[in-house]
């Protein structure tokens, strides 16, 4: 493997994919014996790893500089041909489902690929291939508007990751400041998002109703491998935040207006824990990722491994630029067994938090990739993928000081603890904001304000946004990209953190063990179901509201215990 600069791209043939899926279809059902079949199985995976490699490739190019004429236009070719190319694979997949080796697969690869391979036959058709092409290039307009948008604050030309930094001032008038700034260039381009979100809801429920589901979120379950659990189970889990969590959030954030010295929390306070100022990171990119790597040299030998491969193929995006794709993600190069990190640093601790986070995604595919043969198995659902990346969170937390001045890596474990706590409440507005809207009839963007405005004096009572007329009729919910991108993926999320969290409360206990539970969890990938996937990691359930009342005592005298030393 080359750096990833210099890895050549070359646009992914649809005709010749689908020719040699279609060769390696014709073998897997002519073999005569188990091995055959599983050789035409893995040969198609080979066929599809190389296009989905390509497509990476593209897709990360373009997300760097989203005005990049040649990778845009690639990523016009790839949404175009992605959804048929679904079809061809669900012509594969019914072939395996069916096949006359299906015990000898279930065997060596357990029941996890057949559940699998049933609900993709299920969310797939050539029915839905204009709708599938239309709801990406929806994506792709939103993702454009978002990052084109830039305003000049105090002098100097922001975007919204550059606002945000302000917005953590110790000048509470400049981060009042910015916080305007911030929502009137969401305002700004306001329409144009309604407009877009408008578009994809009705492209959604269209897809839906050609497959022959009752709504759009069943099918968004069934899609995102919700085998385990209902809306109902969601709607539970929800109930039990505002029970347990909100109560423990509203005393964090009091804890704050104290420590801040105002009468009262607003909006552009809440992210600021101390009144001299939140951990900041002394370092610049490169020192950044000289100290993660040896925080993870220190970690243990197989972080060390991973994190060495990072750096030596640069598999690296980190920096803050004009017309970069908002956000942060790990994604894959399949035919390298290699991730790659995307991320906007803007010199804040959310830096610090990214990179342990994405890497937490990051190791986990590395290790899996290098554990399962198959690639469906090289990744789970997203709820057991999200406590990767953020029990990595808590693991690295002793190596914290390595990124921030003398003293701050410590007022950092309050800050990230505190954060990771209390922004469950949000985790799940997102979630039910996204119920509503696919609940019923299609709301028109007052009524989505009405919505997210009554969510929020649910989920988060003490927020206030002072005067701003824009954020006070519901305007914050379309600053959150996973609505518009990744409908009904917020919440996984949520319960991975309840997960998260209680790896933290067992590694204050027992360090070893706790890792060595997080190692398997990585190891086994998604070859096994939701609850089977805790069981083995020695997890408890999320949506027993036994484990979240536990979550919110254990967290909450950490933190008591935390306080008393900052």
């Amino acid at each position: 493997m080359e750096k990833f600069k210099d890895l050549k791209y070359i646009r992914p043939s649809f005709e010749e994919t689908e020719k040699a899926v279609y060769e390696a279809l014709k073998s897997f059902r002519e073999a005569e014996d188990y091995e055959s079949a599983k050789n035409a199985l893995l040969k198609k995976q080979d066929i599809a790893n190389e296009f989905r490699t390509m497509a990476s490739i593209a897709h990360i190019r373009h997300d760097v500089d989203m005005a990049d004429p040649f990778y845009d236009e690639e990523i016009q070719y790839l949404n175009s041909v992605g959804p048929k190319l679904s079809i061809v694979m669900k012509e594969f997949n019914e072939a395996l489902a069916a096949s006359k080796f299906r015990k000898e697969f279930e065997e060596e690869f357990g029941c996890q690929l057949f559940k699998l391979l049933d609900a993709d036959i299920r969310t797939n058709s050539p029915e839905v291939i204009e709708e599938r092409i239309q709801e990406a290039g929806l994506v792709n307009e939103y993702s454009k508007i978002a990052a084109s948008c830039k305003t000049v604050f105090r002098g100097k030309e922001c975007n919204f990751y550059g606002l945000l930094k302000h917005m953590l001032s110790t000048d509470r008038q400049e981060r009042k400041e910015a916080l305007e700034s911030w929502a009137a260039l969401y305002e700004s381009v306001s329409d144009q998002l309604d407009d877009v979100y408008g578009r994809l809801c009705a492209v959604r429920r269209r897809i839906a109703d050609k497959l022959g589901f009752e709504n759009y979120i069943d099918l968004a379950y069934l899609s995102r491998h919700r085998f385990d659990y209902t809306p109902k189970d969601i709607e539970r889990f929800r109930d039990a935040v505002v029970s347990y969590i909100v109560p423990v959030a509203e005393k964090i954030h009091e804890g704050q207006r104290r420590r801040l010295g105002v009468e009262k929390l607003e909006y552009y306070d809440e992210q600021l824990f101390f009144k001299d100022g939140n951990s900041t990171p002394d370092k610049d990119t490169a020192g950044m990722i000289e100290a993660a790597r040896k925080m993870y040299r220190e970690l243990s030998k197989e972080t060390g491994e991973f994190f060495d491969f990072m750096v030596e193929y640069d598999l690296f995006d980190l920096e803050t630029k004009p017309n970069k794709r908002l956000g942060g993600y790990c994604t894959g190069l399949p035919k390298y067994k290699a991730p790659f990190i995307f991320s906007n640093f803007n010199k804040t601790s959310a830096d610090t938090e990214v990179l342990t986070h994405e890497a937490g995604h990051a190791f986990e595919s590395y290790i899996a990739n290098r554990k399962q043969i198959l690639s469906e198995y090289t990744h789970s659902t997203s709820e057991i993928n999200e406590i990767h990346s953020m029990a990595m969170e808590f693991f690295t937390e002793p190596w914290y000081p390595l990124f921030y001045p003398q003293g701050e890596g410590e007022h950092y474990v309050y800050e990230h603890l505190a954060d990771s706590l209390a922004n469950i409440t949000y985790l799940v507005s997102v979630d039910e904001f996204q119920h509503r809207v696919f609940e019923g009839e299609q709301p028109d963007a007052k009524k989505l304000r009405e919505n997210w405005k009554a969510i929020e004096e649910k989920f988060m009572p003490w927020r206030s946004y002072g005067d701003n007329r824009f954020l006070n009729e519901g305007g914050f919910w379309m600053q959150k990209q996973h609505i518009f991108m990744y409908p009904f993926y917020y919440v996984d999320y949520a319960l991975a953190m309840i997960c998260a969290l209680q790896f933290y409360l067992k590694m204050r206990e027992d360090r070893d063990s706790a890792w060595k539970d997080y190692m398997k969890l990585c190891s086994l990938g998604g070859s096994l179901g939701y609850f089977d996937l805790l069981k083995e990691a020695d997890l408890k359930n999320p949506f027993e509201e036994e484990t979240i009342r536990q979550i919110a005592q254990g967290v909450s005298k950490v933190l008591e215990q935390l306080e008393q030393d900052l």
